[in-house]
């Protein structure tokens, strides 16, 4: 197949993707009226020239194919870490997937190309190799997470019950990767914690995760609170990003009586405000203080921008990791898809947690790397540097401030 003609085609598929994202049909490149539309269809003549150039120019004969599918990943990533490009066979693999494999206890993003650790399970196999939120992962087996998406990183992370996961993993003031190997395990998460403070005046209440379940313990915990006589609340959502948004507004309405908790809009997508039900809630006075750092993500940033906003508590901590948009799935001819972001939740005040994130009104820095026992570090490939084990356990810090807050309020 001649050159030109093989270009063609590349340039066709590229295309065909943006026309998916611009919302319009391909014939209508020539015909697109809109300014910032036909900026976008300028570019796929740039992008024609570029391909033309490393086809005919570059030091050897590239592999098209790669060259093609890093650029339309690329692409993607370029909008933010949720938008994916998945070849024919990813995407085949993706679909296969039904979910509930065993994992390692991490939650994972990407940021700066890389897969990013947003948090850890206690108690997991990553917890106890002494990964945190924050760390790098340059390499899962042997493919680097640059080339990868975050869809398919989600998938290479899972597999069966006992299976081994190699990891290169960047820690904290790190310049080399760690190589780790974890055993998979079906990783349950911890219930609730609830421990009461100051004479029993404050309630503190840790969820790993914001679950229909999990938001059900912390409803049957405030309503044993009321019944008790306890009127203070110290709500932790440090190190919690997974979760269902409905759930999240559901758990904010706990503490708000009336207002709006979060909104979710798109260029396609009707804005839908959610707001607080008098009838659900369950603490909407007492004094309130909710921890938050960098791995508070998704749902519990909704939790965190709604009392914030809405000066029903107040925040401590650092600031939020920054995710919270709604995704779609579009088929592509060749058997390939485009997971792409359609929507994005935003707090009251209208910042979207995807772009500016939740920033606490009290900072406090974290030591909580430093917190924690002694554990048998991780299994290592040969010749690697096992993690080191955790420090022993200093003051929290975080909730240090937090307590004396609270124990300043009046209830």
């Amino acid at each position: 197949m001649p050159k030109s003609v093989k270009i063609s085609l590349l340039a066709v598929s590229v295309v065909l993707v943006l026309s998916i994202f611009l919302g319009v049909n391909a014939s209508g490149v020539h015909a697109a009226s809109d300014p910032t539309q036909e900026g976008a269809y300028r570019q796929i003549n740039v992008y024609g020239e570029v391909l033309q150039h490393v086809q005919s120019d570059y030091v050897e004969v590239p592999n098209i194919p790669a060259v093609t599918n890093g650029a339309l990943r690329g692409l993607l990533e370029s909008l933010d870490a949720d938008s994916s490009y998945l070849t024919a066979a990813d995407y085949q693999a993706y679909k296969a997937d039904k979910g509930g494999k065993a994992q390692v206890g991490i939650n994972v993003s990407k940021r700066f190309g890389y897969a990013t650790i947003v948090s850890v399970v206690p108690g997991s196999p990553a917890d106890k190799a002494n990964l945190t939120d924050g760390d790098i992962i340059e390499a899962i087996g042997t493919q680097d997470t640059r080339d990868l998406s975050l869809a398919m990183i989600q998938l290479l992370l899972e597999g069966a019950p006992g299976s081994e996961l190699h990891l290169a993993v960047i820690g904290h003031h790190k310049a080399e990767p760690d190589k780790i190997t974890l055993n998979r395990v079906v990783v349950a998460e911890p219930p609730v914690t609830d421990t009461l403070y100051e004479n029993a005046s404050i309630l503190y209440l840790k969820p790993m995760v914001l679950d229909h379940d999990h938001v059900s313990q912390v409803e049957a915990k405030l309503k044993a609170m009321n019944k008790s006589g306890t009127k203070k609340v110290l709500l932790d959502l440090r190190n919690v990003a997974a979760g269902d948004m409905p759930e999240a507004i559901r758990l904010s309405n706990f503490f708000l009586k009336s207002g709006t908790i979060a909104t979710l809009s798109g260029q396609k997508f009707p804005r839908e405000t959610f707001t607080a039900d008098a009838a659900k809630a369950l603490d909407p006075a007492g004094p309130l203080v909710v921890l938050v750092n960098r791995g508070t993500s998704g749902p519990a940033e909704v939790v965190a921008g709604a009392i914030q906003d809405n000066k029903r508590g107040d925040l401590v901590g650092e600031k939020t990791f920054g995710e919270g948009s709604m995704q779609k799935t579009f088929d592509l001819p060749d058997g390939g898809a485009v997971i792409l972001s359609i929507a994005k939740y935003a707090s009251p005040s209208g910042k979207q947690f995807e772009d500016d994130a939740v920033t606490p009104g009290t900072l406090v820095a974290s030591n909580m790397d430093d917190l924690g026992v002694d554990v048998a570090p991780a299994k290592t490939e040969a010749g690697a540097k096992a993690p080191e084990p955790k420090k022993s356990a200093e003051p929290d810090d975080q909730l240090n401030k937090a307590l004396d807050m609270l124990k300043s309020k009046t209830a």
